[in-house]
């Protein structure tokens, strides 16, 4: 058998050595207050702040010559931490007695000033604990951009007349007069000066969801829940054409700006693009898992953006009929969407808040500053960076496009004589000025906004705070 392995010598140590070696982990455990700040050195905290590297490791080598010097001696002194006054616990006494930590005492006052050859760092209004730490941190501004002062929007004139909800709007090219859906079954044209109907088209046989006026002919286009998509002639005030193919209800439509196609999205799943000359349908953009929602047309690639149910948004080639990219950074559908008029970039709403992308890789910028917390049913934007947003329980919301600031927070109010359930956004947009915002509501109304002329920054003061830390999704 191997022989035993010689046991090394182990140094006595009393129990009151052992709790002494103890005393700050004891400390820490059993101190009554954890919330009372920790007595400071003020040596040591001369040294870290005043960067007197020849003082530091002086004192270290002085440490280490003291200790080979006395390795042979045993000291009897206690340990006691830097601001507490030894205790009487403390003094020479019975070896083997347990010593308990004293009690957390009351911060005490600093023995030793610092020199005045120190470079002492001192931080207005910030309490000692924290000096030697903020005052070598260099505070950096926010690199956030600065929100531009918009007027407040106000409610002046209320529009009735459909008997059902009203679902969509469309402005004509001229800014002269401008459309709006109802559940009612009707298209309505009104005079966007006086707000008096003009016209009323008739002939679809469900809600009208999807609205859009052709800037290069006098068609007018409308899409609803029974599956019909319609080219009307406004000369005639009749339906030239009709494009069949979809399976379910058609919730969103749009034009696309240089090429006579028209892109529909409904239930079904799919963006159909037509030719709306001939009615054919020339390709299916298929991709989408649940209900296209929202839809809009570039002039270049991407031309086709779709929002769908399922919380994704895709960009479409047009030429190939194939998806060139997937967004998937909402969690919630994607029910709007609305593309800058001078920028590359486009803005959709969610439940979850509203993020604005890059085109035409569709690059993630950032998120609006708040949360709207509704269904958020249509969004707008203005040549003047102003972004609105209307939702399920009524409110309407103003945005700067920039920094994503929420400068305005409105509430709908109902016709008299309907519920405050009624209280929805379901379509708004601006006319082709961008001064007029025309939302369309539950109440079977259609509300009118413009800014108010006599508000200033000092009477509307911008109370904005750059975000501490933005979500990247």
């Amino acid at each position: 058998m191997a022989a035993p392995m010689a046991e090394l010598p182990v140094e006595p140590q009393s129990l009151r050595n052992l709790s002494l070696k103890s005393l700050k982990r004891g400390l820490d455990l059993f101190a009554p207050s954890h919330v009372s700040s920790f007595p400071l050195d003020s040596e040591s905290k001369r040294i870290r702040v005043g960067y007197n590297v020849t003082a530091e490791y002086g004192r270290v080598k002085n440490i280490l010559m003291e200790d080979t010097q006395d390795k042979s001696k045993q000291s009897s002194a206690p340990l006691a931490l830097p601001g507490i006054p030894e205790s009487k616990d403390f003094q020479k006494g019975d070896q083997g007695a347990l010593v308990m930590a004293p009690p957390m005492l009351p911060k005490a006052p600093e023995l030793a000033m610092p020199s005045k050859s120190s470079a002492v760092i001192s931080v207005p209004g910030s309490s000692d604990r924290y000096t030697s730490s903020s005052a070598l941190i260099e505070r950096i501004a926010s690199k956030w951009p600065k929100p531009i002062w918009h007027p407040p929007w106000k409610n002046y004139r209320v529009i009735s007349g459909h008997l059902g909800w009203v679902r969509s709007i469309a402005f004509d090219p001229s800014n002269t007069w401008f459309c709006t859906g109802s559940a009612d079954r009707t298209i309505k044209i009104w005079d966007v000066a006086s707000g008096r109907l003009k016209l009323t088209l008739t002939g679809h046989i469900e809600q009208i969801r999807g609205l859009a006026v052709s800037q290069r002919h006098t068609y007018l286009f409308s899409a609803g829940d029974d599956k019909q998509v319609k080219c009307w002639d406004l000369e005639q005030n009749k339906v030239i054409r009709s494009y069949h193919g979809h399976l379910s209800g058609v919730y969103c439509l749009a034009l696309h700006p240089t090429i006579d196609v028209l892109l529909t999205g409904g239930r079904d799943s799919v963006c159909r693009v037509w030719d709306i000359r001939t009615k054919a349908m020339v390709c299916a953009l298929t991709g989408h898992e649940n209900t296209v929602c929202s839809v809009f047309a570039r002039p270049t690639d991407p031309q086709v953006v779709t929002g769908s149910h399922d919380t994704t948004i895709k960009f479409w080639d047009l030429v190939a009929g194939k998806t060139m990219a997937t967004v998937t950074h909402h969690k919630k559908s994607v029910r709007a969407m609305a593309l800058h008029p001078k920028e590359h970039a486009f803005a959709s709403a969610s439940a979850d808040n509203i993020k604005k992308f890059s085109l035409p890789k569709g690059e993630f910028l950032h998120n609006m500053l708040s949360q709207q917390k509704t269904l958020i049913n249509s969004m707008a934007v203005n040549e003047d960076g102003v972004l609105a947003t209307g939702g399920d329980n009524g409110s309407l919301w103003f945005w700067d496009w920039k920094s994503g600031h929420n400068f305005q927070q409105g509430q709908t109010i109902v016709q008299p004589g309907s519920l405050d359930s009624e209280a929805c956004i379901y379509a708004l947009s601006y006319d082709m000025s961008g001064s007029r915002l025309v939302t369309c509501e539950a109440d079977k109304t259609i509300k009118m906004w413009k800014e108010g002329l006599s508000a200033t920054p000092e009477t509307h003061p911008l109370n904005f705070r750059p975000p501490k830390d933005q979500r990247r999704y």
